[in-house]
């Protein structure tokens, strides 16, 4: 997931429309924040004046808390959780992690585990846990081979309230492919609290808004993965989040290959046959997971996944740049860019 705790390039950023003709008039208030590895930029749409800075210190201190607590390889709350599911035994949970661990569980079942937290030791492994992408070349075959033989799932993990049983030492928790989504619908939760009612968060491309930009949409621009400029666009409605796995984020070439971040857990090798995927959902935590799952599944089996996973907005691009939508996608998806072959799949 991405969350770096490693350096990522953003692969959405917003975009509004260009007037066509008058729009209502909004002030903007405009913060960013370092954590996850990246800029998290928050846009609040009217707030008055007095209330500004009291919202901004609360979501700045939630964002930089869910920052230290959800760090795999940090000494913080998951730090800690790591350490202890080695011993695979029975131990006192932390709280901070335990809603995080438990929505992780829910939703690599439904993805078959091609959503699968539990490979930190192949990330590791890879090179892929620090803050800048490893230079290559790419880890032993014979190591690899090992670390999926083990196997380690989330299914290994038993959550009764507090209490965690780790059935298998082999799991470490990595859930960036879940916190960032986690962490945005964490924030709108509070903003709404708060009296907001217009706003956007952004880590680092992946984002989740609230209302409206005065009185039109919110329009979000999709970055080509092989390209500097966009190759979609669409209106972000109230309440919904939109995420992008890609292998444009974290990645380096060995010998003429690209090797990225997003590793398929049943090889162990970074999956191969998709560029980017983008899914819209109103919660954030199962559009982060669902787009490494699908990135995962690849362009023959990202649709039963989508329907086991309830997404029904999903584009895919797969390796030879063939877009994949749904049809509810497809609807509210504008291309900016010429394709050489969209086809529209149901979820049937």
């Amino acid at each position: 997931m991405r969350l770096n705790f490693r350096s990522l390039t953003p692969v959405l950023f917003a975009v509004l429309l260009p007037a066509c003709h008058a729009h209502k008039p909004v002030v903007e208030t405009k913060e960013t924040i370092n954590a996850f590895g990246t800029l998290v930029d928050v846009t609040l749409i009217d707030v008055p004046a007095e209330r500004k800075k009291a919202i901004l210190d609360r979501v700045n201190e939630q964002i930089n808390y869910l920052h230290y607590a959800f760090h795999p390889w940090n000494a913080g709350p998951l730090g800690r959780t790591n350490q202890l599911l080695a011993a695979a035994a029975e131990f006192t949970g932390n709280p901070s992690v335990i809603p995080l661990i438990i929505k992780a569980q829910q939703l690599a079942h439904e993805s078959h585990d091609l959503f699968n937290p539990a490979i930190g030791n192949l990330v590791s492994l890879w090179g892929f846990h620090d803050d800048f992408p490893p230079q290559g070349p790419p880890p032993d075959a014979a190591a690899i081979a090992k670390l999926v033989k083990q196997n380690p799932r989330m299914r290994d993990l038993t959550v009764k309230g507090i209490r965690i049983d780790n059935t298998n030492p082999a799991v470490r928790l990595d859930l960036n492919a879940i916190a960032k989504g986690y962490a945005v619908d964490f924030v709108i939760k509070t903003l709404k609290e708060e009296g907001v009612d217009n706003a956007l968060i952004n880590i680092g491309g992946d984002l989740k808004v609230l209302g409206q930009h005065g009185d039109r949409p919110w329009h979000i621009g999709i970055r080509d993965p092989r390209g500097d400029d966009m190759i979609a666009s669409t209106d972000v409605r109230g309440g919904e989040a939109m995420f992008t796995s890609s292998d444009a984020t974290s990645y380096y070439d060995y010998q003429g290959k690209r090797y990225h971040h997003i590793l398929d857990p049943r090889t162990g090798y970074p999956a191969s046959q998709t560029r980017s995927v983008t899914v819209i959902n109103n919660d954030g935590a199962r559009a982060d997971a669902a787009a490494t799952a699908l990135f995962v599944a690849g362009p023959k089996q990202w649709a039963s996944i989508a329907k086991d996973m309830g997404i029904s907005e999903v584009m895919l691009i797969d390796a030879q740049g063939i877009i994949y939508m749904t049809p509810q996608m497809h609807r509210r998806m504008h291309l900016e860019k010429p394709v050489k072959d969209v086809r529209i799949v149901p979820l049937s």
